[in-house]
């Protein structure tokens, strides 16, 4: 098949390139940076650099595709640094950009990645764009087949743990305890996509993707046992902590807003109230896998 890919090859566009390829599938990866071009080209895929903000050139790399591949991410939207960015307002314009490219190419089949929380527009937060995108490509066309693939929070999350860890010993956050709640892999998130590929495509569907539940406790004990720290604790702190702390290093206020009420929708469970009714099977890659990863890039760091 022809397959488009949105996302240049990051965390879970890399391993998703290689499997398609591998699999006998022609690919051609978006990307917006001329110098990602070599490395997708390395990968017996196809590089097309362009703006996700462009429909003209999205509507000419869509056309003639099989299946098209859409993400939407916040650094798409710009630096999360940058005071004057409406992130939220930003990412759906990507996917009103996404919407009108998919109806003038004609293209029938689409693979959304989406995200947990995109159930509601109430109290998740930051990543409420992904359910504005949702909606938006939700107007297509009924003979358009979309595919939603909702991974929950990813295990490269927790490097943003690091700082705190070196600098305070701890990592430290507005929600912990003893709650289990899902993690996933981006290695996973790339073989439920591949596979979903190459399934049939009816209507609208919803597919989950995690890799291990596990509670926030165990997560410190984990990363603390893979860097020599066994006695590492997750501290909680208030939400005004927390926002302070990050307004305080000069993050964009609706970032730092939005993902302080993600983190306590994450405490409340309002994050994983769909997901919970609808559990996926677990994926390979578990917190021990990923704790080794950690030590490595912590080392370094």
């Amino acid at each position: 098949m022809n397959i488009v890919l949105t996302g240049s090859i990051g965390n879970i566009g890399k391993p998703l390139t290689k499997e398609l390829v591998q699999k006998g599938h022609s690919v051609t990866v978006i990307s917006s940076n001329e110098e990602r071009k070599s490395a997708i080209e390395a990968l017996g895929a196809k590089a097309v650099i362009g703006s996700m903000f462009d429909v003209d050139f999205l509507t000419e790399t869509f056309t003639g595709a099989d299946i098209v591949y859409l993400m939407e991410t916040m650094e798409a939207a710009g630096d999360m640094f940058d005071k004057n960015i409406d992130f939220i307002g930003k990412i759906s314009e990507i996917g009103e950009h996404y919407k009108t490219a998919v109806e003038r190419s004609g293209v029938k089949k689409i693979v959304h990645l989406s995200s947990i929380g995109a159930h509601t527009d109430q109290g998740t937060g930051i990543i409420v764009f992904h359910h504005h995108v949702e909606q938006i490509l939700k107007q297509l066309p009924d003979d358009i087949a979309i595919k939603f693939i909702r991974p929950v929070g990813i295990y490269f999350n927790m490097f943003s743990f690091i700082h705190t860890i070196k600098n305070k010993g701890a990592i430290i956050s507005n929600w912990g305890g003893d709650q289990k709640e899902p993690w996933v892999s981006p290695l996973d998130i790339a073989d439920v996509i591949a596979e979903e590929i190459e399934k049939p495509f009816d209507g609208r569907t919803i597919h989950y993707v995690a890799s291990d539940e596990v509670s926030p406790n165990e997560i410190a004990k984990a990363l603390g046992k893979s860097i020599g720290k066994p006695d590492l604790q997750w501290k909680v702190i208030s939400d005004q902590e927390l926002l302070k702390s990050w307004l305080d290093i000069g993050f964009n206020e609706q970032v730092s807003k939005g993902f302080v009420e993600t983190q306590a929708a994450q405490r409340s469970g309002i994050l994983y109230e769909d997901y919970d009714q609808h559990p996926p099977v677990l994926g390979k890659v578990k917190l021990a896998d990923f704790a080794r990863e950690f030590a490595e890039v912590y080392k370094n760091e």
